[in-house]
């Protein structure tokens, strides 16, 4: 069964399909994110995006903020209100007519990367900060530290987003980089760290051998994942109730 990959990102909307490895047919599709558009202006480019790629069966959606259930709650790089409480698997789902499942953009990079094996855990480098955390194989439920406390009173995602590299050099951004590793290695105590993004490719540092860089498009690439019994689309290991509708 092929999957339709969705990633909604701070920069661009990108899309592939994908085989049930997760392997992409054919070559991905991408354009601008609008920010600060209307979501619903978002889901109409998105299915126009799409209209040439293969035939599919479903659809995985990767999305830079906290959803549940489908539904958004957080969407901090997107510059809308109207994103809070949006039915995105609901509206996606109206627009390309087939099943829809919409998981934290972290979260979905993470399953097309991790071993499966022992505490896994994805940091996102890119136009914000994104995490995500697995346990054996299995997603656990999203957690929003990217808009916990960091230093200087800001956040991990004011401190380590794209544009803060931008203001202060890729030298001192790196250096809060390693910072936040070691916040989040005394956090969880992973086993493996996978850094993903696109200012992943900026560390320049030795990696220790539990630390690895991982390839940007596993962010589409996951999405085939997101449909296998490892995952859920509201973000917790199988078995665990859901919460219906926006919190």
């Amino acid at each position: 069964m092929n999957t339709l990959a969705i990633d909604i990102g701070g920069s661009g909307l990108k899309a592939a399909v994908l085989d049930a490895s997760g392997k992409m047919l054919g070559e991905r599709v991408r354009i601008d994110t609008p920010v600060g558009a209307p979501p619903e202006m978002i889901v109409a480019l998105l299915a126009g995006l799409v209209r040439e790629l293969p035939a599919y069966q479903r659809v995985a959606v990767g999305f830079p903020g906290m959803v549940r259930n489908g539904f958004v709650l957080t969407a901090p790089n997107l510059g809308h209100a109207g994103w809070h409480g949006f039915d995105l698997a609901g509206a996606l789902q109206n627009e390309l007519h087939h099943p829809v499942r919409v998981a934290n953009d972290a979260d979905v990079q993470g399953l097309a990367v991790i071993a499966g094996r022992g505490l896994e855990m994805v940091i996102t480098l890119g136009t914000g900060f994104g995490t995500g955390l697995y346990q054996d194989g299995r997603l656990c439920p999203h957690l929003e530290i990217s808009h916990q406390p960091f230093r200087k009173g800001e956040t991990y995602d004011q401190q380590l987003g794209n544009a803060a590299r931008k203001r202060i050099g890729n030298a001192k951004w790196e250096k809060r980089v390693w910072k936040a590793i070691a916040n989040l290695r005394t956090l969880t105590h992973f086993d493996r760290l996978y850094l993903g993004g696109g200012n992943a490719r900026r560390i320049t540092r030795e990696l220790p051998p539990e630390i690895s860089i991982v390839d940007n498009l596993a962010g589409l690439s996951g999405g085939a994942r997101l449909w296998q019994g490892g995952a859920t689309d509201n973000g917790c290991m199988p078995g665990t109730p859901a919460a219906t509708g926006p919190a």
